[in-house]
């Protein structure tokens, strides 16, 4: 997982959709595991991209700054939210993901321009809707793609969400991971092996394979975030119906 993640796929919905697919972690620990699992490995991709592609310095700390205060915010939310809730918003937040990854697909939206900063009325705007994405993350939904849309609806080049996507997940997913932690809402066997399991994925990716063509795997992925958003709103909606034939 983490060797696409790398690549600029994303993780968060493929891995969701293994956990629902081996019934290996409950629902509602879901997001929590994500976010301490892919911790070490995602500051890993954040030192590598940070190095390596340019990007304006205020922009890449004001960017992160926002992801993580939403993190913060949405993780104190979401941490002590019902099995039957965190199900239903994974499952709704991950069709707003697919359907993010299909107009990439069918190059729907803005490819970006040449900008390596943001200043003004698009900084706020890159601020807020990094923000928003940040409090995503603690829903078990990926920043990668929809902060590369950020970015490139904002006149940056595209290359440079790399760092700010990379660099806001390895800052917001501790303080995340954390909370998640404290409140005992994550699977700590699955995220020690996940997190082994992703350091040697993000080098080998990063440094030997560097890039690849990603068309199809792309396609893949749509598949997959789908799958994995129709088998939780269908385990809530079954819930809901036991919970309304017991209350009966």
């Amino acid at each position: 997982m983490c060797f696409f993640d790398t690549l600029g796929i994303g993780n968060f919905a493929t891995t969701t959709s293994m956990f629902k697919l081996r019934h290996s972690v409950r629902d509602e620990w879901i997001p929590g595991t994500l976010n301490v699992a892919y911790t070490l490995p995602t500051v890993a991709q954040a030192f590598i991209y940070i190095s390596i592609v340019r990007v304006d310095f205020l922009t890449l700390v004001t960017m992160i700054g926002a992801s993580v205060a939403g993190a913060w915010l949405g993780a104190g939310v979401v941490a002590r939210w019902p099995r039957m809730k965190i199900q239903v918003g994974m499952g709704f937040a991950l069709l707003a993901a697919a359907a993010v990854m299909l107009l990439t697909q069918l190059q729907l939206v803005p490819v970006g321009g040449l900008a390596l900063a943001l200043r003004g009325p698009t900084l706020i705007a890159g601020l807020v809707g990094n923000f928003a994405l940040g409090a995503l993350m603690t829903l078990g939904i990926g920043l990668y793609a929809p902060c590369l849309i950020l970015v490139s609806l904002l006149g940056m080049d595209p290359r440079a969400a790399f760092p700010i996507m990379m660099g806001s997940c390895a800052f917001l997913m501790p303080i995340a991971g954390m909370r998640f932690i404290r409140a005992g809402s994550y699977s700590l066997r699955a995220s020690v092996v996940l997190a082994l399991a992703g350091i040697p994925a993000v080098l080998i990716a990063a440094y030997i394979v560097k890039q690849m063509p990603l068309g199809y795997v792309r396609w893949l992925v749509v598949v997959v975030v789908v799958y994995a958003a129709g088998t939780l709103l269908k385990s809530a909606f079954v819930e809901r119906g036991e919970t309304v034939s017991n209350v009966q």
